[in-house]
């Protein structure tokens, strides 16, 4: 049974190294603001409407956590089983779906329209996590979680590889930027662009790879290992903060469950200890200084001193 802390700073807040001691708040604690899902993930903020959206997978259904109220409710039931989220530049929501292996945006009247949903005339594998670029291209990973059961999803055959690709809505272009990240999983651009992070939850031990962005903005290059997990643990989804710090939702195990911080460098600065695996989780709030990790059955949130980068 999980406890708030009840003295500061709290104990489930460690510090690694000394470079992450300037972004603990050491007079805010782990809260936990709902409960009772199956699989939470894919948590995006709406600072205009202050609330908190997050995908509750097996249960279809994506959620709602009102920041002035601290009510929780039902967005989209059902939600073809969504996963991860974002927003576009113009404030829209972006999202992957398993059941109907597709990205799909929410207009602003409410109205749901798929980005992509096909590859070279093949189904996608069911889309996992997804961010959007300053010059709105929306890039995502595709492994095929939600193809292998009937629990996130409806058990199917893959028709094509696992890749992370790349849409350009100016001109409904789809491409892949990298097939070679076994199953990826969670993605993000480091602030300034030049970085892209992916899970790779394929390989064993599961790893993190970073690659180069060209200078078109569109391609990839310089592939190689940000980090090689411990044989026990595993990564998930994650977010940069604007100094380019890594905060990944982790597992799995006691001593494990949480969030794990990176420097740019690849050392371990931090630690955030959860009672739950966190899958996914992103930087929200007045000043966008408030972390929301979706775990498991339950979404935790802490005050850091810190923002998260623009566009995650």
């Amino acid at each position: 049974m999980w406890q708030p802390a009840t003295r500061y700073p709290d104990p489930a807040v460690v510090v690694l190294d000394p470079r992450f001691a300037k972004y603990r708040v050491t007079s805010a604690a782990v809260e936990r603001i709902a409960t009772g899902m199956r699989w939470a993930e894919g948590p995006v903020w709406f600072g205009d409407g202050r609330y908190l959206l997050w995908s509750d997978v097996p249960n279809d259904r994506i959620m709602k956590w009102d920041e002035q109220t601290g009510g929780v409710s039902v967005f989209r039931q059902p939600s073809g089983n969504a996963n991860g989220h974002t927003r576009d530049r113009q404030g829209r929501l972006v999202g992957c779906e398993h059941l109907g292996r597709r990205i799909v945006r929410t207009e602003y009247d409410g109205g749901i329209t798929t980005l992509v949903d096909r590859f070279q005339g093949a189904r996608l594998n069911s889309p996992n996590d997804i961010v959007v670029k300053s010059d709105g291209s929306v890039w995502f990973t595709d492994p095929p979680f939600g193809i292998l059961g009937w629990y996130e999803g409806v058990p199917a055959q893959p028709e094509r590889p696992e890749c992370v690709y790349r849409f350009d809505p100016a001109t409904g272009k789809t491409t892949v930027v990298t097939d070679a990240v076994a199953r990826p999983n969670g993605l993000c651009f480091s602030p300034d662009e030049k970085l892209l992070y992916v899970v790779e939850s394929g390989a064993a031990p599961k790893r993190i790879r970073v690659f180069d962005v060209a200078g078109d903005g569109a391609t990839l290059t310089n592939d190689r290992v940000f980090f090689t997990c411990e044989a026990e643990s595993s990564p998930d989804g994650f977010r940069c903060d604007v100094d380019g710090n890594l905060w990944a939702g982790w597992g799995t195990g006691e001593g494990q469950d949480g969030v794990r911080i990176f420097a740019p460098d690849g050392t371990t600065i931090g630690r955030i200890h959860l009672p739950e695996r966190c899958a996914n989780l992103c930087f929200g709030g007045r000043h966008r200084n408030r972390l929301f990790m979706a775990a498991s059955q339950s979404v935790y949130a802490l005050y850091v001193n810190t923002q998260g980068a623009v566009g995650g």
